[in-house]
């Protein structure tokens, strides 16, 4: 029996030994409450190492200097100084052993071996993906724990200098093995800031996670479009995809391979929901075109700073997804009026609306989004310089549930078009008149008195008198005003 266990954990060490390289990190600065399998990875000192699967026969050199984890009462601190406060953890060679001698021993435990099986289940539930690595290679006991299936919804992973595409791969390789290439318990990989991911990590996740409905690869920038073409046909319930920052990314479809085998009535449709593309800035019409037509589904779509867009891609957008409930076009200096008209079809749905630093945008377009977007609740136009009075006033009149504005470096508005605002959007909570220049006291007590809810008012860079500020703190109470004025305080 003995031999037989030592075989088992000597071929699982054998295969985890290159783990140290995969998820390294110096010294861990896990948060108080840490989200369920979060990883914090900190790359400042390569020379520590993070191991994700248990490797009892793993001896690292004496420089890494590494603290071990409790194992079966007993605790291994290293004799070296110069090492980190808390570093890798390290395992004993064969679990079940020494260990046991040991106790034979000292005949006592350590107080957290008496927890029952139920309970640390649940402590392991708030550790971070690297942390519940550590705690497998403690003990047998923990290793199966660690290795819960139930454990294992989400895998988080950051860090610069990370090994991403080693790391997915041996994660993936161990909560494969009870059901063999296929890993139904995975449903979240937030890879986001790990440089070094490619498409090779990305294509081990779509081969392996078929039930994987939230993909987060921010900063990731040498993905390519073949690795999230390959995502989104092999994981149907796909639903949040986050490609900030993957430059590369220029657009979002099935594989050839997946839309021939797909039955007619699926067509080409893919299931996301939350699609966020800021700062992909070799996305171009033809590319917002196809998106727009193989994901109906959107609700949630963050353009920002895709600056190669115009306006005939959004007539695309409001006939294939109707159902766009928050859009960001932030910094598309291209799009203008037209593209506002377009976006205006979407209709009751629009709840949120993003168009700041678009200087072709008009009061012409503002006036199409008030009319048919009632429902709206959050506009941010600023830097539109176009605006004036005569389009904020369309917008108060027409969308009396707005909650949030932002209007700043709009020099056109005026005392006039808070007014407006003030008496038919008195649930406004939150308002930027930054560097609006025609801004005076007037405008700021019509706001005061009649939207008592206000919750935030920017009027940094706004000539109004200290009096003015002290009037709006009285009436709104609860009001944070953020300005630029020595005179009050």
């Amino acid at each position: 029996m003995g031999a037989n266990n030592g075989k088992q954990y000597g071929s699982e060490g054998k295969g985890s030994s290159s783990i140290s390289s995969d998820i390294s990190s110096s010294t861990d600065h896990t948060p108080t409450k840490a989200p369920k399998n979060v990883a914090t990875t900190e790359g400042s000192d390569p020379s520590v190492r993070t191991l994700s699967t248990p490797s009892p026969g793993l001896i690292l050199p004496p420089s890494h200097s590494p603290l071990a984890l409790p194992s079966n009462g007993h605790e291994s601190t290293s004799s070296s100084s110069s090492a980190p406060a808390e570093t890798v953890a390290m395992v004993h060679s064969q679990p079940g052993q020494h260990t046991r001698t040991r106790q034979s021993k000292g005949h006592h435990h350590a107080a957290i071996d008496l927890l029952p099986d139920h309970i640390l289940l649940q402590i392991f539930s708030h550790l971070p993906t690297n942390q519940l690595c550590r705690c497998a290679r403690a003990c047998r006991r923990w290793y199966n724990l660690a290795w819960d299936p139930r454990l294992w919804a989400t895998v988080r992973l950051t860090g610069e200098l990370l090994h991403a595409d080693r790391a997915l791969r041996v994660l993936t390789h161990r909560l494969c093995q009870d059901t063999p290439n296929v890993c139904l318990t995975l449903e979240t990989v937030v890879v986001s800031g790990c440089r070094r991911l490619t498409d090779r990590g990305l294509h081990m996740v779509a081969q392996c996670c078929p039930e994987l409905r939230r993909l987060e690869v921010a900063g990731c920038y040498n993905i390519s479009n073949e690795a999230v073409f390959e995502v989104v046909s092999r994981c149907p319930n796909l639903e949040h995809l986050n490609l900030s920052g993957c430059s590369k990314v220029t657009c979002i479809s099935l594989t050839q391979e997946a839309s021939v085998q797909l039955p007619p009535l699926h067509g080409q449709q893919i299931s996301i929901h939350f699609l966020d593309m800021t700062d992909c800035f070799s996305l171009e019409d033809e590319g917002l075109r196809t998106i727009a037509s193989h994901c109906p589904r959107l609700t949630h779509l963050y353009l920002r700073r895709c600056t190669r867009l115009t306006d005939d891609a959004l007539r695309h957008l409001a006939l294939h997804c109707p159902s766009v409930r928050e859009l960001s076009l932030s910094d598309c200096r291209l799009v203008g009026d037209f593209g506002l008209r377009e976006v205006a079809r979407l209709e009751g749905c629009l709840r949120y609306l993003s168009v700041a630093h678009c200087g072709r945008i008009t009061d012409v377009g503002v006036r199409y989004v008030a009319r048919y977007c009632p429902r709206l609740r959050y506009l941010n136009a600023r830097g539109c310089e176009g605006l004036t009075d005569h389009g904020l006033g369309h917008l108060a009149r027409s969308c009396p549930k707005l909650r949030s504005l932002d209007v700043g470096k709009c020099p056109l508005v005026s005392d006039s078009g808070l007014e407006q605002l003030a008496m038919y959007c008195q649930g406004l909570r939150r308002l930027s008149l930054r560097a609006c220049e025609s801004v005076t006291g007037r405008g700021l007590r019509a706001l005061a008195a009649n939207c008592c809810e206000l919750q935030l008012l920017n009027v940094q860079d706004c000539e109004v008198s200290p009096d003015a500020l002290r009037f709006v703190r009285r009436h709104c109470r609860r009001c944070v005003i953020e300005h630029t004025n020595p005179g009050f305080f």
